[in-house]
Order: C-alpha cells, then sequence, then structure tokens
C-alpha cells in the first residue's frame, strides 16, 4: 500500500506541476485586458479609442495650429499663444493627473507601478518643462500655439494619465516584480529608451538651427542635417512615436495604446505636412529622405 501512496503523491506532484505551467505560460502570453469590471473606466477607454480615431481621420486633412509653419500666422482666428507658453501649457497636465490618480490605487506602493511612475515623470517633466524652456524663438514672432490644440491636449492627457495611473495602480493583475524578467517590459523599454534619445537629439539639432539669442533678420527654417535628419524630414516625431510604442509594450495596457494611436494619428500626418513644406520651400531639399518612418514613409 505505501508504493501505492508514492505512487499517488507522484501523480498529484506532475499534475500540480502540469497546471502551474499552464498558468505560467497563459500569464506570459496573455493578450491586453479589454474589459477591467469597472463602468467608469471601460467606458472612457471606448470614449478614447473614438476619439483617436477621429483625430487620425481629421489630420489627414489638416493638421494642428501650432508652429509657424501651421499656425496661421496673423490672419489666424481664435486665441493665439507664444510657443513655450503654449508648449507648457498643452503638457502640464501629464505631471499632475498621473501621479494624483497613481496615488489614489492601493497598488502605489509596489516596485513595477512606481518604476512607471518614475518613466513617466521623467518623460513628461522633458515633455512640459525642459523642452519648451529650452527653445529659441525668433524676436517679434507672431503667436501661433492656439488654444483650440491646448484645450485638445488637456483631454489626451487627462484621458492617458487617467487610464494608465488607474490600471497601474488599481486593474492591473500582471505588474508583480516578476513583470521586469517578462520580455515584453524589457523590449518595451529598450524601444522607449531608443526613442526618447532620438527624439531629444532630433529636437536639439532643431533647436542649434537658431543662434542662442536669434536676431529679428535672422532666417527662421533651414534645412536640418545629421542625426535621424539623414533618413526622414521629422525624427523628432518618429522618436515620440517609438517611444510611446515602447511604453505600450512594456505597460502591456490598452490604456497605453490609446496615447499611442493618438501620437501616430497626429504627428504621421504632421509629418507629410511638414515634408511637403519643405520640399515646396528649399530647392536643395534632401530628395532621398521620407517624411517620418525611415525607407517607408
Amino acid at each position: 500500500s505505501a508504493s501505492v501512496w508514492t505512487m499517488v503523491q507522484a501523480c498529484d506532484c506532475r499534475a500540480l506541476a502540469r497546471t502551474w505551467a499552464l498558468s505560467e505560460s497563459q500569464i506570459r502570453t496573455r493578450p491586453m485586458q479589454w474589459y477591467t469590471g469597472n463602468t467608469v473606466y471601460d467606458t472612457l477607454l471606448l470614449v478614447g479609442f473614438a476619439y483617436a480615431i477621429l483625430v487620425m481621420v481629421s489630420s489627414y486633412f489638416g493638421t494642428s495650429a501650432y508652429g509657424g509653419r501651421f499656425g496661421g500666422g496673423k490672419r489666424a482666428k481664435g486665441i493665439k499663444l507664444g510657443s513655450k507658453a503654449g508648449w507648457i501649457l498643452m503638457e502640464l497636465p501629464g505631471l499632475l493627473v498621473f501621479p494624483i490618480i497613481f496615488f489614489m490605487g492601493p497598488n502605489s506602493d509596489q516596485a513595477v507601478p512606481l518604476f512607471f511612475l518614475g518613466v513617466w515623470m521623467f518623460h513628461y517633466t522633458n515633455r512640459a518643462l525642459v523642452a519648451p524652456m529650452l527653445m529659441r524663438v525668433q524676436p517679434g514672432s507672431t503667436a501661433s500655439f492656439s488654444l483650440g490644440v491646448v484645450i485638445a491636449g488637456w483631454i489626451t492627457l487627462f484621458l492617458h494619465g487617467y487610464f494608465n495611473a488607474a490600471y497601474l495602480t488599481e486593474f492591473g493583475t500582471h505588474y508583480t516584480t516578476d513583470w521586469f524578467s517578462d520580455p515584453r517590459f524589457q523590449i518595451g523599454l529598450a524601444i522607449y529608451a531608443f526613442g526618447f534619445v532620438l527624439n531629444v537629439h532630433s529636437d536639439r539639432i532643431l533647436r542649434n538651427l537658431r543662434s542662442i539669442n536669434p536676431s529679428p533678420d535672422e532666417p527662421r527654417y533651414k534645412i536640418p542635417h545629421g542625426g535621424g535628419f539623414k533618413w526622414v524630414t521629422c525624427p523628432q516625431y518618429f522618436g515620440e512615436i517609438l517611444s510611446f510604442t515602447g511604453f505600450a509594450i512594456m505597460v502591456w495596457n490598452l490604456g497605453a495604446v490609446f496615447v499611442l494611436a493618438m501620437t501616430a494619428g497626429n504627428l504621421i500626418p504632421r509629418a507629410r505636412f511638414t515634408h511637403k513644406w519643405f520640399h515646396k520651400n528649399f530647392e536643395n531639399y534632401p530628395k532621398e529622405r521620407k517624411a517620418v518612418i525611415p525607407g517607408l514613409l
């Protein structure tokens, strides 16, 4: 009877091992969760993706009214802000909404969510404060940042901040310390880091096209060279898209896919408009460059 009991124990252990292996496999291959069971979150997520589709479609018929090329100049209607003030005001909710929602969540003290909080604050400190303050604005430039663009940015950032902070600290179930060793986290982090560096480096090249204190008679636009500009007209946009692609893979939730859709839906058409503008205004513009994705688009 002892040998029979030993066999039964062995079978139970093998069955348990198979069950554990299957459960681990399911966790490793799980798709992004669409339905959280929270009515507010799930409804806003659907609204957010509908909004993203609207932005994607409308962006192909005209780009957002900010920047000297597309701001509309003195004839543009509506309230206009300066470049620095417009950028800071538009991006500021990124630094406010996410941490507020984050620390309301029951898992806000866990290692993985705290890591993503650090990534978020690092990213939006650069977007909302560092990058705008480093801008070199030509004296006498017409205010070109539409208040409507600022408000649209607020909508996106409020949704983006809520979706990700709430999912990271309340609805997400896979943010244990094991997530740090998951290939999705590691691949996503690598893509994010590459995109962020490309974005910052490209902005630096653009910024250095102007003097530290530009004079009113200095040419406002020049052809950029070096870095990602060797291959595309807007590597800064490509870097931003890559950053949010990496972030979406790294956190593995649909709230991050929402902002990736918003970013790509806005920046890809804008890059194409910018590409056409440069070809129209500079006869010697490099013809081998693509608009935003090297070798493709």
